[in-house]
């Protein structure tokens, strides 16, 4: 997949939204099948008999267009009389599915009860939304993350979702994990001789990237890769742009600072992007042996994803050099 011709791959790993905001940032740049976004699958489940994939889904709709940036999740467009009607008749319905955005989980719960693998039914669903980029799950074989707080674990849309992250949590199992194979793509494009960067993007470290970075082999072969490792923070000036990152880092003891998520990625990367309201934590960043770039990573706008993505790849580049 590449060559050095014309730059070799480039792969980014990626939650939900703040992941799907930068590699749709990337994929304006025109990259093409050379961008592999690989999205996490611990925040995977069951619901309402459907196999429901929350950052798969998120990427999918960012990179097709469809994502509503309003609210930040799901479709744009989108009604909800299939979950008005299922809490008239006195279902589940603390996790809302819209009604176009259903047509999606249908066809993949098909798809899989079918014997279809979820990279091979993703990949049917991208080209069919005209997406050119390549968009694969970390893994075909099933991990569900757990949140462990002090009232005992909770599978994670339960967490997230159906208790808004209010439960103060303690740690987080991947189950499946140690079991689980990387999936294929990935695997091939780690071992790519002309790959040009491995991008972390602006998700939360412990249960959108950490899943990830858990595959059995995972972390050496990032190591042994002919790339930089590059990392977005997902904390900016204290607070996250998106979902419960500061929190849990509060409650697991770190300072809610751009600083410890490096310090929580610690080797594994090369260099650590921030942005210009933490630019006082550079220079601490550079005493981790991890190399700062400050620059705007808030992405309010398609243009600033756009240009962020530029930004990391020069960096990258320097990084390389």
């Amino acid at each position: 997949m590449g060559s050095r011709e014309n730059g070799g791959p480039i792969i980014a790993l990626s939650g939900g939204v703040g992941g799907a905001k930068l590699a749709v940032g990337l994929s304006r740049l025109d990259l093409g099948e050379r961008l592999l976004v690989v999205a996490n699958v611990g925040d995977d489940f069951e619901h309402l008999g459907l196999t429901i994939c929350p950052d798969l889904d998120s990427n999918t709709y960012a990179l097709a267009g469809l994502n509503d940036e309003e609210k930040g999740w799901g479709r744009a467009d989108e009604g909800w009389r299939f979950m008005d009607a299922v809490g008239e008749m006195g279902g589940e319905n603390w996790f809302n599915l819209g009604d176009r955005d259903l047509a999606l989980h249908v066809l993949r719960t098909q798809a899989l009860a079918a014997g279809g693998s979820l990279s091979n039914v993703t990949a049917t669903i991208t080209k069919q939304l005209g997406i050119k980029a390549k968009l694969v799950p970390m893994t075909d074989d099933p991990v569900r993350t757990m949140v462990q707080t002090a009232d005992g674990a909770l599978a994670f849309q339960h967490y997230f979702v159906r208790d808004r992250c209010e439960p103060v949590v303690t740690g987080f199992e991947f189950k499946g994990i140690a079991t689980a194979m990387p999936q294929a793509d990935f695997m091939a494009t780690l071992a790519d001789p002309h790959l040009q960067a491995i991008i972390v993007t602006p998700s939360n470290p412990f249960v959108s990237i950490d899943p990830i970075l858990s595959l059995t082999g995972m972390r050496e072969a990032i190591a042994a890769a002919k790339a930089p490792v590059i990392a977005v923070s997902p904390i900016v000036a204290g607070l996250a742009i998106k979902g419960p990152a500061a929190k849990m880092m509060a409650e697991l003891g770190m300072p809610s600072t751009a600083l410890a998520v490096a310090e929580y990625y610690g080797g594994l990367l090369d260099g650590f992007v921030l942005d210009h309201g933490d630019q006082d934590q550079a220079d601490a960043v550079a005493s981790l042996g991890i190399e700062p770039l400050v620059t705007k990573t808030v992405m309010q706008s398609l243009d600033d994803r756009a240009n962020l993505a530029r930004d990391i790849l020069a960096f990258a580049e320097s990084c390389r050099g």
